[in-house]
């Protein structure tokens, strides 16, 4: 990791390897802000991007436990405007030529982006990307409850359980936290997990006065060649002043920040064997692959993910590939798109956080290695 520092690939890297419970490893590399030459430490605070995702699978799956949701529920049961779905046709050219959906969607299928919802950001030019845009879905002034309004209006992507698709599914269910538990997502986050869990720097912006423990964000030096050394200051991504104070859109998508042991005490309550936070028949069922036989994952600009399906609310590994370790079968982990990383590996036994600033940084070479060493260093593969 420090090589790719020294080479300009990414800024710096935190990190926490586990065999089984034991922390084994816990480092730091590289700087929080290159220009300002600030060292990277433990207590530094990322943005979480797309690893909020668990945070709100976990909301949902408390609820399930509690009997107050049903995997299986139609989401018109909570969110009655997401109902009757209309999905594009085949070569559709407009967001009217569609046709009514086969079946409502489930929770279960919005917990594995199976739900013909879209992020309408992965397919430029097309009739949804323009739909979503025009909408303003993904706009950090568009509360939830407007989000869903907007997304009310708008075909799905394809029909409910035929196809994965990395969506705003997540969004749609930290609004269903909402609903059935009357509070606000960020309130019911902190009073059911991360006050437990000890979570003091997790939240959805950064308090004025611990800004300066924000890492700087950067830009790698080109999109299409993830190590082509370079990086340039890109504070202002997503958009300006992000995670430096509260915005209407409580995105359980990708709202959150985060520290290394903030991380690390959340994958601890969801290693295999233990009930901190769900109960272990849950925790099971969320590390179980959920697609149909063969099915993986596919991002519109990526294709198919080989030998990885999808469980509730991250990745399940059914056979890894060269990039993989070896010993990965029913690994569990997902990833955010500045870098930020954890896996979960019962087979293994091991587990882990990777934490990095580089936007665009989701599943980038830097992290494979750092994962196969990781799982050879701890004898797990």
């Amino acid at each position: 990791m420090q090589r790719y520092v020294d080479q300009e690939i990414i800024p710096g890297a935190s990190w926490v390897v586990l065999r089984g419970r034991e922390v084994v490893d816990q480092q730091c590399v590289g700087f929080a802000d290159r220009e300002a030459n600030t060292t990277l430490r433990p207590d530094h605070i990322f943005r979480a991007f797309s690893n909020t995702k668990i945070f709100v699978t976990c909301a949902i799956m408390l609820l399930v436990e509690e009997g107050r949701i049903g995997l299986d529920d139609a989401i018109e049961k909570f969110l009655p405007q997401l109902g009757s779905r209309k999905v594009l046709k085949q070569g559709a050219a407009s967001l009217s030529d569609a046709e009514p959906a086969r079946s409502p969607i489930t929770i279960r299928q919005l917990l594995t982006h199976t739900s013909g919802l879209s992020y309408g950001i992965f397919d430029p030019g097309t009739v949804l990307f323009k739909g979503y845009n025009e909408a303003r879905v993904l706009n950090p002034l568009t509360p939830l409850a407007d989000m869903v309004d907007r997304l009310a209006d708008l075909p799905l992507s394809y029909h409910p359980g035929t196809a994965w698709e990395y969506s705003v599914a997540t969004d749609v269910l930290g609004r269903v936290v909402e609903v059935v538990s009357g509070q606000a997502l960020d309130v019911f986050l902190k009073l059911r997990i991360f006050d437990p869990l000890g979570m003091t720097d997790t939240g959805f912006h950064v308090p004025e006065a611990q800004q300066g423990r924000l890492v700087a964000l950067y830009n790698g030096a080109d999109v299409l060649d993830p190590m082509k050394p370079g990086l340039t200051r890109a504070d202002h991504l997503p958009y300006p002043q992000a995670y430096r104070r509260q915005l209407p859109r409580l995105s359980g998508g990708g709202g959150l920040v985060s520290t290394l042991p903030d991380m690390l005490a959340l994958v601890r309550a969801l290693l295999p064997g233990s009930d901190t936070l769900l109960k272990p028949d849950t925790l099971r069922q969320m590390m179980t692959n959920q697609l149909p036989g063969g099915q993986t994952i596919r991002f519109a600009n990526l294709g198919p993910i080989p030998g990885k399906g999808f469980g509730l609310g991250g990745a399940v590994t059914f056979a890894p590939t060269p990039f993989d370790p070896p010993n990965s079968i029913g690994e569990f982990q997902w990833g955010g798109l500045a870098g930020t990383h954890w896996w979960i590996c019962p087979e293994g036994n091991t587990a882990g956080v990777l934490m990095a600033q580089r936007y665009m940084g989701f599943w980038n070479p830097f992290f494979f290695e750092f994962k196969r060493l990781a799982y050879q260093a701890v004898g797990a593969g």
